[in-house]
C-alpha cells in the first residue's frame, strides 16, 4: 500500500510534469531517454545520431531530412545544471579520428539539440527542442527495487543464483553465505565480505561467455563515487519468517537496502527517469546468441523487467497530470553490420519475439512501440567472396588489435572477410535450453564473433567526416518523426 510519502511525491512528479507539457505548447520539447545494458552501443548511437542531424547526413527514411525540412541543427547548453554533459566532441574524434569505439556510459549524462525545420504544411518555421539523457540501463534494473521489501528482494535473488549457469558462479558467495547467521549481531566485516563475493558473482554473470543481464541492484556493476558507501554495502541473506531483531546483520542489510533505495534509485527515478516522453532501448543480441539459451532467457527476463518499468501512454494533457509519459518506445537490436542483411528480418523477429508480451501491454495502454534492427556506425561492408566453386556473402571489416580466431590474430590495421553465419529460421529454438548451438556457420573457418574497429571515413558535403550507418534513419522516424511534421 502507497505511504502518505509515496503520494506526495507521486503529487509532486504530476504537477511538474504538468507544468512541463504547458511549457511544451510554446517550445516543444523531447526528452529523449537512450539505454542499453552494457556494451549495447549507447555512446555510438548517440554520438551518430547528433552527428547526423548536425551535418545533414543521409537518412532518407528520416522523412524530415530526407524532404529538405531540417533548416539546421545546433548544440545548446544542456537544462540540468548538476547533470554532466555528453561529450560528443570527444567521442566524435574517439570514432572518426581514433578510429576507437568510445567508453561505455558509467553514470548520466545529457546533451540539447535544437532543430530548425518547416512543417510539412510548410505555413512556417519552427523549432523542436531534443534533449538527449544517457544512462546505463543496470539502472532500470533497479526500479523494480521500489515496490520490494529486503526479504522478498533476498528471495528472489538467491532463487535466481541457483538456475543453471549462475549457479556455479555463485559459488563462493553461496558458501560464505551459508556461514551465516542473519539474526546474530550486526557484522561490518562480513557484510563487506558478504558484498564483495555478492558483487564478484553479478560481475563474472555479465562476463560476455555467459552474458547474463538480469542483474540488479545495477549500481553494484558500477559504483561511482558511491563505491564502498553503506548504501553499496549488502547482499541478500536466507532469511527465516518473520521480521529483523533489532541490532541483528539482517537489521543492518535491510536499512542499507532501503538506503540503496532512497539514495540511488528514488532520485535518478524522480529526477530523471519519470520525465521522460520517448524512449530507445538498445540490445546488444548477438552476445546472447554467443553465449548461448540460458543468456537468451536472461535477456528476456531484462527486457521484460526493463519495459514494465516504464508509464506508457499517449501524450495528452491527461496523461501529464497521472504520468504515463513515454509515450513512443522502440527497442534497437545492435551491431547488425556482424551479420549479412539477409539475417537482418531474423535479428527484429528475435528481439520482437523477446519482448512481445511487455509489447502488448504498453500497446494496450496508447503508447508506439517498434523494433529495429541496426548500426548507428556501420563498421562493415558486404561482399561475396569465393571459396572454391561457391561463392559465400561475407561482411568485410577491420578486426580490433588483439581479437583472435583459432591461431590467428590480428593487428588491428589489416581488413578481414569475416563469414557470420544465419540466425535460425526457428527462432523458438533460441529459448530450448538444448535446443540452439549458436550461429550455423557457413564455412569451416568462422568469424563470427570477431569485434571490429570503427571504418575509415571521408569528409562529406559540409566538410564533416561521414558516419555510415544501418537504419538509424528508421530509428529517427520513429522517435522524431511525428514531432517533427
Amino acid at each position: 500500500m502507497p505511504t502518505l510519502t509515496d503520494i506526495a511525491e507521486e503529487i509532486r512528479l504530476a504537477a511538474r510534469a504538468l507544468g512541463e507539457f504547458g511549457a511544451g505548447l510554446f517550445n516543444p520539447t523531447v526528452r529523449l531517454g537512450v539505454t542499453g545494458l552494457s556494451g549495447a552501443g549507447k555512446t555510438v548511437f548517440i554520438t551518430a545520431l547528433v552527428h547526423q542531424l548536425l551535418h545533414g547526413g543521409r537518412l532518407p527514411v528520416f522523412e524530415a531530412q530526407s524532404g529538405g525540412r531540417i533548416a539546421r541543427a545546433r548544440l545548446e547548453p544542456q537544462p540540468d545544471d548538476a547533470v554532466p554533459r555528453f561529450d560528443y566532441e570527444a567521442h566524435l574524434r574517439a570514432l572518426t579520428e581514433e578510429r576507437r569505439w568510445p567508453e561505455s556510459t558509467t553514470r548520466i549524462s545529457e546533451l540539447r539539440l535544437v532543430i530548425e525545420y518547416q512543417s510539412a504544411r510548410g505555413a512556417r518555421n519552427r523549432t523542436l527542442t531534443l534533449d538527449i539523457v544517457d544512462y546505463p540501463g543496470e539502472w532500470l534494473l533497479d526500479l523494480p527495487l521500489l515496490t520490494a521489501s529486503y526479504a522478498q528482494w533476498s528471495a528472489d535473488t538467491l532463487k535466481l543464483s541457483r538456475v543453471g549457469p549462475r549457479a556455479a558462479l555463485a559459488a563462493a558467495w553461496h558458501r560464505h553465505l551459508a556461514a551465516l547467521d542473519p539474526s546474530a549481531p550486526e557484522d561490518e566485516q562480513a557484510a563487506r565480505e558478504a558484498t564483495r563475493l555478492f558483487t564478484d558473482y553479478l560481475k563474472a554473470c555479465r562476463n560476455e561467455r555467459y552474458a547474463m543481464r538480469l542483474l540488479p541492484p545495477g549500481r553494484f556493476l558500477m559504483p561511482g563515487d558511491l563505491a564502498g558507501s553503506p548504501a553499496l554495502t549488502f547482499a541478500p541473506l536466507e532469511l527465516p519468517d518473520g521480521e529483523a531483531p533489532a541490532g541483528s546483520l539482517w537489521a543492518m542489510m535491510e536499512r542499507r537496502y532501503e538506503a540503496y533505495k532512497n539514495v540511488v534509485v528514488r532520485p535518478f527515478y524522480r529526477e530523471h527517469f519519470a520525465r521522460l516522453d520517448r524512449q530507445i532501448v538498445l540490445v546488444d543480441a548477438l552476445a546472447a546468441f554467443n553465449a548461448g539459451p540460458e543468456a537468451v532467457r536472461d535477456l528476456e527476463g531484462a527486457l521484460a523487467s526493463i519495459l514494465a518499468s516504464f508509464r506508457t501512454g499517449s501524450a495528452s494533457i491527461v496523461s501529464a497530470l497521472f504520468r504515463p509519459r513515454v509515450d513512443r518506445i522502440l527497442f534497437a537490436a545492435t551491431k547488425a553490420d556482424h551479420l549479412h542483411h539477409a539475417n537482418h528480418d531474423r535479428l527484429e523477429r528475435f528481439l520482437a519475439r523477446t519482448t512481445e508480451r511487455a509489447i502488448e501491454r504498453a500497446k494496450f495502454s496508447g503508447a508506439g512501440i517498434d523494433v529495429v534492427a541496426l548500426a548507428a556506425v556501420r563498421a562493415t561492408r558486404e561482399a561475396t567472396v569465393a571459396r572454391g566453386r561457391d561463392k559465400l556473402p561475407a561482411i568485410i571489416g577491420t578486426p580490433l588489435a588483439g581479437e583472435t580466431v583459432g591461431r590467428e590474430g590480428f593487428d588491428g590495421a589489416t581488413e578481414v572477410a569475416s563469414f557470420p553465419g544465419d540466425l535460425p529460421d526457428d527462432l523458438a529454438s533460441l529459448f530450448e535450453r538444448d535446443g540452439f548451438t549458436g550461429l550455423t556457420a557457413a564455412t569451416d573457418t568462422d568469424f563470427r564473433f570477431l569485434r571490429f574497429r570503427p571504418p575509415l571515413t571521408e569528409p562529406g558535403a559540409t566538410g564533416a567526416p561521414t558516419l555510415p550507418h544501418i537504419r538509424l534513419d528508421r530509428a529517427l522516424q520513429f522517435l522524431l518523426g511525428d514531432r517533427l511534421a
